[in-house]
């Protein structure tokens, strides 16, 4: 980058200690985790389900009753028995007593119960063993979409990273065809002073001049850029600079099936949908314990400390011989998603086998094209080193001397281009086999670096 003045050299970030702080930093991995460990806490919340429920049940209350009772009734009724006695008894008595018209009767007290519960599920057709059955796959999902974040955004690193590295190349090799432009324009002055340049090849030289420096300065734009990109990526708070080089592995890849191997064992999408098979299964099989009888063991003890206390036990059963709900309609519903589920695995399993042939036939037409990119940059240094020779003699122009060193920045160039092509192409062909952390060992064996200086500065 350019330093101005005194500024503080950007520190050196090598790909691993980013890759590292990328991890700490990273929001999308942070809720990724969250989510894998609420779907495992949910899990483990559950994994008593089925088992049996004890309660302690207390009440305390006050009531008043207030009732009035109607006596005419009662008192018309005992008027005709007394009628109906002999005289001289129903005389004896006195008559009918007399009672009121009505009765107002109150009662209040103060009362307390506690009591203890006990209701145990004995069977239920296998719904808790569904319901765990479905929590764990929602949480082998949840491990499964943390595995995908981390996959992608390892592979975006690689992609700001080793892209911050190209453009950085790509910069010095520009601002080192400009150097030698300034000083081939700087010659063209002088042979047009002495006579021995026409005008028009002193024009060709400042054009060549004024190309180049508007090529170093976007070249440097971009490279910045790229140097920002990376540093937001890995929430840098101080200037960085990237120290791993591009790099290509001379030699081929291991067999294509070997990678399809491990795409079929360890890739995160292919987990997913199993995942969701088992849910599947799992909703099944909850359909289907509806359709089963149900038996549950149940038990009440008041707790009384004055007299003996009351107590119930007991074993209920329940079938349900008729639904208004269609239980064969749902059952093949959830059957239906067993099978789609099923199927979504089959497909996965061809679309990831042909990625990974993809991702890997990529890798190889890079590292072929690198390596043949050897023979044009041969033949730029040679040509380059011809037009050296050829204005010492007079048989070459300064324009061509200046196009030959050109040719060599852009064939330098180019082959970083295919450098960082490779790079990206074994990212993604690791990402797609669910193995990224491999890559620091692929790094580590590559026998072709692409070095980048240490500084750039502005054109």
């Amino acid at each position: 980058m350019a330093q101005a003045g005194n500024a503080p050299a950007p520190a050196p970030l090598s790909f691993s200690q980013a890759w590292l702080q990328l991890q700490q930093g990273s929001d999308q991995l942070a809720a990724s985790e969250r989510a894998v460990e609420g779907a495992r806490l949910r899990r483990e919340g559950m994994q008593g389900l089925g088992g049996p429920t004890v309660a302690l049940t207390g009440m305390a209350y006050r009531y008043k009753a207030q009732v009035d009772i109607d006596l005419d009734p009662a008192r018309h009724s005992l008027d005709g028995v007394i009628g109906l006695l002999p005289p001289a008894l129903g005389g004896g008595l006195g008559g009918a007593p007399q009672l009121p018209s009505n009765y107002n009767l109150q009662r209040s007290d103060n009362r307390a119960s506690a009591s203890v519960s006990l209701l145990w599920p004995l069977y239920v057709g296998g719904a808790a063993d569904a319901v765990r059955s479905g929590l764990q796959a929602r949480t082998d999902e949840a491990l499964a979409d943390a595995r995908s974040d981390a996959l992608a955004l390892h592979s975006l690193l690689v992609e700001r990273y080793f892209g911050a590295q190209l453009a950085r190349r790509a910069a010095q090799l520009r601002q080192h065809a400009l150097a030698l432009v300034r000083e081939h324009d700087a010659a063209a002055q002088q042979m047009l002073e002495a006579g021995v340049a026409s005008q028009l090849d002193r024009l060709q030289a400042r054009a060549a001049l004024a190309d180049a420096e508007q090529q170093a300065r976007q070249a440097l734009d971009q490279a910045q850029l790229a140097a920002t990109a990376l540093a937001r990526t890995v929430k840098a708070t101080a200037p960085l600079q990237a120290s791993s080089p591009l790099f290509v592995l001379s030699q081929p890849l291991q067999p294509l099936q070997r990678f399809q191997d491990a795409a079929q064992q360890h890739h995160p999408g292919l987990a997913k949908v199993q995942a969701k098979r088992s849910q599947a299964g799992a909703l099944h099989d909850a359909q289907e314990a509806l359709r089963k009888p149900q038996l549950l063991g149940f038990g009440l003890r008041e707790v009384n400390t004055q007299g003996k206390p009351s107590w119930v036990a007991g074993v209920a059963a329940r079938w349900t011989l008729w639904d208004s709900v269609d239980r064969d309609q749902l059952a093949a519903a959830s059957q239906r998603s067993v099978e789609q589920a099923q199927l979504a695995e089959q497909q996965a399993r061809s679309d990831i086998a042909l990625l990974v042939e993809k991702h890997w036939l990529a890798v190889e037409q890079a590292r072929r094209q690198y390596l043949a990119q050897q023979a044009q940059q041969d033949l730029a240094q040679a040509l380059l080193k011809l037009r050296q020779a050829g204005l010492r003699e007079g048989t070459s122009t300064t324009l061509e001397l200046i196009e030959a060193e050109v040719n060599l920045a852009r064939i330098g160039t180019e082959r970083a281009q295919t450098a960082n092509q490779y790079v990206q192409a074994l990212a993604a062909l690791l990402q797609a086999c669910g193995l990224s952390e491999d890559f620091a060992r692929y790094q580590a064996q590559a026998d072709i670096l692409i070095p980048t200086d240490t500084t750039i500065t502005a054109p």
